[in-house]
Order: structure tokens, then C-alpha cells, then sequence
């Protein structure tokens, strides 16, 4: 690869994301400290003064793709000894990731994980002063850190923490080691942040935690998740409210009531299963079983018959036997979910799961996995072909970069949607009229 000629005089940055809405929040705010700092965003890698890569350790291809990139940056560290290499987010919570970084990919400058992503500037600003490899890594956080500037990627949506970490402890899952226990945020805040993004235009906001149903729990302010979304939903000029994660075991009937309510209330919810066997239920230490699963579906159902419903699923977990692999197969077909996103069980140093001896052969995995994939699509291929001839209300999210004028947008349902129109609606909610249902997205025209 040449060399790109940078802008002249003027500071750049370039940051690349893995993982889940809250690095892209994470990521957010991180641009936000750096145009503080009078950096301004590079389109391309080669071209930044600082190149930031924040990491995510959910699963093991996450791993495999972040040390590649490091591959990369090297040549380009390498052709621009003076750039600034940082790397930071979850992996970097683990002591046995900082070290293989510190000893085979001397060209990365900063390390820090997400409880000290406050610290970036400083480190920034000393490894530009001094050029010594510089690391900031907490193992626990009081509190979530209010107040740091954030560039948003769209102006009229908008992430907004309301807890950070995990007390869950699912024995597969990494989040409680990389993210901490939880620590939600006073309900002023949340609702003053809101406030002023929708003054600045804002129309739908995505409440993020790694479990947004235990909300307040471990605090002694008055308002859980579901008073917090009804506060919210009386906010001028907001339009939408989304939020991820939920955790089965702690949504409420309160905040079922919510979505008959709260008419800004989008009518999806994501609910991880993660497994339809009970016994594997079990050994991920769910808290939940298959039946007390399907009853949850069953009363929201209940309560909003049009509901979205979306999922994880995770294939060969440990000791997964053929019987257990039936009953998810079952349950997916008892749910009939809008879509799924599903996951091949991987290893995660550090999480009580990566020491069982039980594991799933490979290619016992791959097999269930695409048997499981056919019957999801299927299933969403039929709930998406309810929506033909339907009017709904989209937001226009952009404009395809090949013809400029394909617009995509979301329905409250999460459905992805593709129709023409011109980029003066970006940022819009416009009715369209759905022409045709595939299985994984749906097109129309403008009514």
C-alpha cells in the first residue's frame, strides 16, 4: 500500500470498532474526546495521526480479527513511526491479552480497557510527550463516568448509557470480567442527557446496558427500568425509544405494561434465549427454564400481539447433547422470532465454562448451526411477508452511496426497509408502503 499524504497541519484520528452497541458508544465518545483535542475524523487508516482500534472479547473470532488488524497497522506504523497506535476495550481487561501485546506487538503505544476510557487524553497527550508505552487498566468502577464529550455518528439517533457491567455471571460470558459489576446512572442524568439531544434534534434514542431489566438494582434511587422509560417517553421532540439488552429473568410485567403505555416505545424487544434445553439453561446459569421462557413470550405477547421479537442463540455450548439441540430447534419454532443473531460456541479464557470437559466437536457444531440458521430464516422469511402491502412509518437512516437515491430506514419493529427517495430525508420518519418481503429486509415506496 502507498502512502496517503496526510492533510496539512491538521491533526487526524481513525478508530476502529468491534463488538456491541456499547463499544460503538464507547467509540463515540472517544472521537468526542479527540475533536476536544482538535482532532479531526480521517476517512482512511493511513492517513491518521492517531489510530485507535477498541476491542471486543464476546467471541473468539473478535480475538482472531483484532490481532489481524494489528498486523496490518505495523506496516503502517512502519511507514509513520510518529503515529499513535492505542488499542482498548474489552480484551484489554484481560491481563493475559495486555501481556501477548506487550511482547509480540511492540508497535502498540496505549493500552486501556473500558473502565478507564476517561484517562484517553492523558495518555494520549504523555505518549506524545515522552514516546513511552503508556497502559491504564481498572478492574472495578465505582460508578459510570458522566459527562465525557461524544461525536455522534447520526444526529438523529442517538445511544445513551444507563448502566455499565454485569452481575450475571452467565458461564460462557466474558462481559462481568471486561465490563465490571453493574453500575447504573441516576435517573436525573439519563433524563437531562435526553433532554438535550432532543434539543439538538435527536428523534429516537437506544438505551444501553449490558442488562437494562436490572436497571437501579443495585442503587437506592427510586425508578426502575420501566419508570425510567415512562419518564423518558414524556420527553418534547423525542420519537422513539429503543433499548439492549434484556435479560428474561428480570423483565417485569411493569415493563410489558410500558409498551402498552408509552406510545415512543418502539414495539421490539431483544430477548436472548441463548438455548431452548433446560439442562443447558442450567449449566449456563440462565436462571431461567425453557417453560418459564416460553411464558414470558406467551404474556407479552399477551399484552402487544404485533411485537418484534429478536434473539441470540448460542450452538454447541458445552455437553449439548442431540436431545438438547432439539429443544431449542422446538422452541425457535414456539417463538417464531422476526430474526436471531446466532453464535457458535467459543471458548473465553477466564469464564467457568472454558474449563468444562464436555465440549462440542467442531463439526457437530457447524452442522446444528446451519440446521438452526434454515429454520430461523424460514420463520423470518414468513413474518416478513405479513408486512406486504402495509403501511409503516420509517426512519430514514441513508442514502445507498451507489445510485444516491435508495434510501434504507427502520420500522419501530426493527424492520430494515429499502426504498427510493432523495437524501433530504435522512433523519425523517416517512410512511412507506411495503412492495415486497424478502427474508431479510423488506422494500417499498414512499406513500
Amino acid at each position: 500500500m502507498n502512502s496517503v499524504k496526510k492533510p496539512s497541519g491538521q491533526k487526524t484520528y481513525f478508530i476502529q470498532t468491534f463488538g456491541c452497541q456499547m463499544n460503538e458508544h464507547d467509540s463515540e465518545k472517544m472521537a468526542g474526546m479527540l475533536e476536544e483535542k482538535g482532532y479531526l475524523p480521517s476517512e482512511e487508516r493511513e492517513t491518521a495521526d492517531v489510530i485507535v482500534v477498541n476491542t471486543c472479547s464476546v467471541r473468539e473470532n473478535a480475538d482472531n480479527r483484532f490481532f489481524g488488524q494489528l498486523g496490518v497497522i505495523k506496516k503502517i506504523k512502519e511507514r509513520h513511526p510518529e503515529n499513535v497506535i492505542a488499542v482498548c476495550g474489552c480484551m484489554m481487561q484481560q491481563e493475559h491479552i495486555t501481556q501477548r501485546i506487550r511482547q509480540k506487538y511492540s508497535w502498540v503505544d496505549i493500552m486501556f480497557g473500558t473502565m478507564s476510557i476517561q484517562e484517553f487524553p492523558r495518555l494520549l497527550e504523555e505518549c506524545l510527550a515522552t514516546r513511552k508505552k503508556l497502559m491504564s487498566v481498572y478492574q472495578s468502577q465505582e460508578k459510570v463516568i458522566e459527562g465525557l464529550p461524544v461525536h455522534r455518528k447520526y444526529s438523529y439517533k442517538s445511544y445513551v448509557d444507563i448502566m455499565n457491567g454485569c452481575n450475571n455471571f452467565c458461564t460462557y460470558c466474558i462481559v462481568p470480567y471486561t465490563r465490571g459489576r453493574e453500575r447504573s446512572r441516576m435517573p436525573e442524568s439519563i433524563v437531562e442527557e435526553i433532554r438535550g439531544l432532543a434539543a439538538d434534534g435527536v428523534k429516537e434514542i437506544t438505551l444501553l446496558g449490558q442488562n437494562v431489566n436490572s436497571y437501579g438494582n443495585e442503587s437506592d434511587f427510586d425508578c426502575d427500568f420501566a419508570g425510567l422509560i415512562y419518564r423518558i417517553n414524556e420527553i418534547e421532540g423525542i420519537e422513539r425509544i429503543r433499548f439492549m439488552t434484556s435479560h428474561p429473568k428480570d423483565l417485569s410485567d411493569r415493563l410489558i405494561q410500558a409498551f402498552v403505555d408509552c406510545e415512543k416505545l418502539c414495539r421490539h424487544i431483544h430477548l436472548p434465549v441463548q438455548s431452548g434445553s433446560t439442562e443447558i439453561l442450567r449449566r449456563m446459569n440462565r436462571r431461567y427454564t425453557k417453560e418459564d421462557y416460553l411464558q414470558l413470550v406467551e404474556k407479552i405477547r399477551a399484552s402487544v400481539p404485533d411485537i418484534a421479537i429478536t434473539t441470540d442463540i448460542i450452538v454447541g455450548f458445552p455437553g449439548e447433547t442431540e436431545e438438547d439441540f432439539e429443544e431449542t430447534m422446538d422452541l425457535v419454532r414456539r417463538v417464531r422470532y422476526d430474526s436471531a443473531f446466532t453464535f457458535l460456541y467459543s471458548v473465553r479464557t477466564g469464564t467457568p465454562a472454558a474449563e468444562y470437559g464436555d465440549q462440542v466437536p467442531e463439526d457437530i457444531k457447524h452442522v446444528r448451526f446451519e440446521r438452526l440458521v434454515d429454520a430461523l430464516n424460514e420463520i423470518t422469511a414468513q413474518k416478513n411477508a405479513l408486512y406486504q402491502d402495509r403501511v409503516e412509518k420509517v426512519l430514514v437512516e441513508g442514502v445507498s452511496k451507489s445510485d444516491g437515491s435508495t434510501c434504507s430506514g427502520r420500522t419501530d419493529t426493527f424492520k430494515l426497509v429499502n426504498f427510493s427517495c432523495g437524501e433530504e430525508k435522512i433523519g425523517q420518519i416517512v410512511d412507506v408502503r411495503i412492495t415486497e418481503a424478502k427474508t431479510f429486509s423488506l422494500f417499498g415506496e414512499l406513500v
